[in-house]
């Protein structure tokens, strides 16, 4: 008997399943790792702030996995477009969907939809360089920006936005997009939640952070810092104090500035065709609900960056829960040889190394259903995919592209990697074309596949 199992998506959850079928399989294992985007590892690559190069360093342990032997890459395959569920079981044993969390969630308030008002998601994925992201998304054309959230992902836009470009010349933020990020004309951040202190997201490293900043003041007041954490976590004790520092700390003129607020909610964003201004209600808990107290305040943004959350969409011909906004699941199982592992599975909890754990479970469960079965597979997916015209990237593939922005970061003289931006760039990096249609296709050496 032998096993071949799809997984649908090529970030940290999906390549920690990939592992832990090579490790949990007793049996021969091929394991397909399909992403409809060039490149692999997910947030790791699109989603990691460019300046915590810790963090992403972890792409050298996912890696690690992609090179195994049976592991494949296939990247340019997407699910819905080019193959659906039924294609997958035809192809495979089992599928074993991935694909994250990738929207944010909205806040639902009138003027939500204006220009100017966006999801902090777009914002991280165009400074990340996603090929989804054209370089000329974001003007920071506005003195005065809000960021709505007190959670990491907040903190990352907001340092950002606080820095210069010149701190972030070694990253590998596009060049198209350092070139935006240095005509920026943006002088003061508003960071925004609608509790206090004490309940904020953000770890105590990730806040530290913004009072090292070398080109922007931090400013929060003293009134909205009161709390008591008497009994609280050491973290939360930390960044409360870490804060309650900063309302005493004196300003010393730098060129841009962080206000960091507690205790007010967005009501509303106003303009005349595009973000004016955002009003804000002062709040309380009241039997643990926040809840308005008629006290209201005006800033006078031009761009309002929402960072209230993130949350799945529903996967083509895949069960989806709109309640929880994951893919209802039991220790992985979907149905009969479907399977979910990462925050399609759980929700957006945790770090990214709490997926190692869930894609273990999920791969116990896939493992133990199989165990007594013959496989049931009818189809090739190689086969399958030269039928209808996809040649998918390979991992050479995708270590030229890598090379590529090597080779960019060394002609600009900027640190390790400069991302290549747009997928018409990563594919001619690796020798491949678009099709009119937008689609990818082999290109003059005709070594897709």
């Amino acid at each position: 008997m032998s096993l071949r199992v799809a997984i649908v998506g090529s970030g940290p959850a999906g390549i920690y399943t990939a592992e832990a079928l090579t490790k949990q399989a007793t049996v021969p294992l091929r394991v397909d790792v399909l992403e409809r985007l060039p490149t692999p590892y997910g947030l790791v690559r699109y989603g990691v702030a460019p300046d915590h190069t810790s963090i992403k360093s972890i792409a050298g342990y996912l890696r690690g996995v992609l090179e195994l032997p049976e592991v494949r890459f296939l990247g340019g395959v997407e699910l819905g477009k080019d193959v659906d569920v039924a294609d997958l079981l035809d192809c495979y044993d089992a599928v074993v969907y991935c694909t994250g969390a990738m929207v944010d969630r909205r806040m639902g308030i009138p003027g939500e939809d204006l220009p100017g008002s966006v999801a902090a998601t777009d914002f991280v994925n165009w400074y990340c360089g996603h090929p989804d992201m054209p370089a000329d998304r974001f003007v920071l054309d506005s003195p005065e920006v809000a960021v709505i959230g007190v959670g990491n992902v907040a903190v990352d836009v907001v340092r950002v936005l606080a820095k210069t470009a010149e701190e972030l010349r070694a990253t590998d933020v596009p060049e198209e997009v350092l070139t935006r990020l240095a005509a920026s004309e943006v002088k003061t951040v508003h960071m925004i939640g609608r509790r206090g202190p004490e309940h904020a997201k953000f770890t105590l490293k990730e806040l530290r952070e913004l009072g090292e900043l070398a080109n922007a003041d931090v400013r929060v007041r003293p009134e909205e810092c009161v709390a008591d954490v008497t009994a609280a976590s050491r973290q939360v004790r930390g960044n409360v104090e870490v804060l309650r520092s900063w309302a005493t700390r004196p300003a010393k003129g730098l060129p841009r500035r962080l206000d960091v607020r507690f205790w007010m909610r967005p009501v509303e964003i106003l303009g005349e065709g595009r973000v004016e201004a955002l009003r804000l209600e002062r709040t309380r808990l009241e039997d643990g609900r926040v809840v308005g107290t008629g006290e209201f305040e005006t800033l006078p943004v031009g761009m309002v960056l929402r960072s209230v959350g993130y949350q799945s969409v529903p996967l083509p011909g895949v069960p989806f829960s709109e309640t929880t906004m994951t893919v209802p699941n039991e220790a992985g199982r979907v149905r009969d040889r479907e399977y979910v592992a990462g925050w399609l599975k759980r929700g957006p909890t945790g770090v990214i190394g709490t997926n190692k754990s869930d894609a273990a479970e999920t791969v116990r469960t896939l493992l133990a259903d199989l165990a007594d079965l013959d496989p049931v597979r009818r189809a090739d997916p190689d086969e399958l995919l030269a039928s209808r015209g996809v040649s998918p990237i390979t991992y050479e593939h995708w270590l030229a592209i890598e090379a590529a922005e090597a080779a960019l970061a060394r002609s600009l003289d900027r640190g390790e990697r400069v991302k290549l931006l747009g997928l018409a760039a990563m594919l001619t990096a690796c020798d491949l074309e678009l099709r009119p249609g937008g689609d990818l296709e082999a290109g003059r050496t005709g070594q897709a596949g």
